[in-house]
């Protein structure tokens, strides 16, 4: 009797030591704008569900992407206007730049977002759970020693900025540090040929820093349409950058006064640089044990179905993590689709990934949707493709000695001359992409563009008067 009475003793001691498990219908690691949708959609339906975020709420695109980039890059759009004053009649003096007021309110718009996420998803009903998830089971991952199992696991972690892992590369920052920067670098070299490296090449040298440009190839956005690269590479010289082709970093040295010498491949040596950025790419955040619940990796990058499933049943993935599309509304898009499926009966439902518009937000910027001209003809032919192009000043221009021309091209395929193609450089294409990709998306074509009355004077309109 003492034995058992003992043994029972011991077991509930032992048991209560033992971490809780909690229980989800729907459990989301990522508190990115994929995740976060996703969780949120799901909760409509009724079922628990919880998200597991270990920094601030909404990921890379609120607190070091889209939303700060877009930021900083008005705020560079308000220097390149006062160029165009005085062309119509206002005498305005050029006038200083404050980055660290503009970061200091930046700042409290993000933190002022974080709290908007947070509320959102208690309003939602979703638990938050902070800390870092590793799985420790199928469908089951420690946070902070608590054990958390998902009926369902939405792994949605997202990405960072590639390390360069080169000599004195520590004295350099990557597109994250871009953000912490306190005040405008007098001397910026910038490492990167990508849409990333480009924008805040762009936003430095408008806002007054001497930047220097260094790429691998002769081109930048080589994986745009060449309409694109060929501008925006051109425009990028042309605002007053340096420009250093076929190149490649070799080393950073940092002197007494903590200003660097940055020496490339070819032989150049940059010194008196203050900032040295590096856009080199990203790298998917993986480094979750996740061959203890049976996922798979693909070249780094966690290997999805064209429904988000990977090769775990019951867990899903999307976004940067996947590496296909790396857009914040392509993962919102994806991740509620997916809630859908799961919890509202739509078996079927999944995103498709073709005719995705995107905006490369340089000086000027760029839009984008479908095919390149070069894929088209790859895919159908070049006897099928046939491809329209219009270059030409904006009105905006007009009274201005330095006139930024506006690019477009249509790339048409078949018999029907469908647009499968449509890439733009120039003021305000960004705004205007968003209705032609619906028209592309829908399969319009060629006659249909023409059918549309031009709106006239605008830009835009050259899109249904090209011949």
């Amino acid at each position: 009797m003492l034995t058992s009475v003992l043994g029972r003793q011991f077991t509930r001691k032992f048991a209560s030591m033992a971490p809780t498990m909690h229980k989800f219908d729907y459990l989301v690691i990522g508190g990115g704008s994929g995740g976060i949708a996703s969780a949120r959609r799901a909760a409509e339906f009724g079922v628990k569900v919880g998200l597991i975020e270990n920094s601030a709420l909404g990921g890379t695109c609120v607190n070091v992407g889209c939303v700060p980039k877009k930021i900083m890059f008005n705020a560079a759009m308000h220097a390149e206007a006062l160029q165009y004053h005085k062309d119509f009649g206002f005498d305005v003096a050029p006038a200083p730049f404050n980055w660290a007021e503009v970061k200091k309110k930046r700042d409290a718009y993000i933190q002022k977002l974080n709290g908007i996420y947070e509320n959102n998803l208690n309003n939602s009903k979703v638990e938050i759970i902070r800390g870092k998830a590793m799985f420790v089971g199928e469908k089951t991952v420690e946070v902070n020693g608590q054990t958390y199992f998902g009926e369902h696991v939405l792994i949605a972690t997202g990405g960072r900025p590639s390390d360069p892992g080169a000599p004195g590369a520590e004295y350099g920052i990557n597109s994250d540090g871009f953000f912490e920067l306190e005040h405008l670098p007098k001397r910026s070299f910038v490492v990167g040929a990508g849409y990333i490296a480009i924008e805040m090449a762009g936003i430095l040298k408008t806002l007054g820093s001497d930047v220097t440009l260094m790429i691998r190839h002769e081109k930048v956005l080589r994986t745009f349409d060449s309409l694109i690269s060929d501008v925006i590479t051109d425009e990028l010289e042309h605002i007053g950058i340096n420009m250093l082709k076929n190149d490649g970093f070799v080393r950073a040295t940092k002197d007494d006064q903590g200003t660097l010498t940055v020496t490339t491949k070819n032989g150049h040596s940059i010194s008196g640089v203050d900032c040295l950025l590096f856009a080199i790419g990203r790298d998917p955040n993986v480094e979750l044990d996740l061959d203890k619940t049976g996922v798979t990796l693909e070249k780094g990058h966690i290997k999805v179905d064209a429904f988000q499933n990977t090769s775990a049943p019951g867990v899903y993935a999307l976004g940067d993590v996947c590496g296909r599309a790396l857009l914040t509304p392509v993962a919102i898009a994806a991740g509620r689709r997916l809630a859908h499926r799961l919890f509202d009966g739509k078996t079927d439902l999944k995103l498709d990934y073709n005719n995705i518009p995107s905006v490369v937000f340089s000086h000027p910027p760029s839009g984008s949707v479908g095919l390149t001209e070069r894929e088209a003809r790859d895919k159908f032919g070049d006897a099928a493709v046939r491809v329209y192009r219009s270059s030409f000043a904006p009105l905006y221009y007009a009274l201005s000695e330095r006139k930024v021309k506006t690019h477009m091209k249509l790339v048409c395929a078949g018999d029907e001359q469908r647009v499968v193609g449509l890439h733009m450089v120039g003021q305000a294409v960004d705004e205007m992409l968003q209705g032609f990709a619906v028209a592309v998306k829908m399969g319009a074509t060629k006659a249909q563009f023409d059918d549309c009355v031009a709106i006239h004077p605008t830009s835009a309109e050259e899109l249904v008067t090209m011949r």
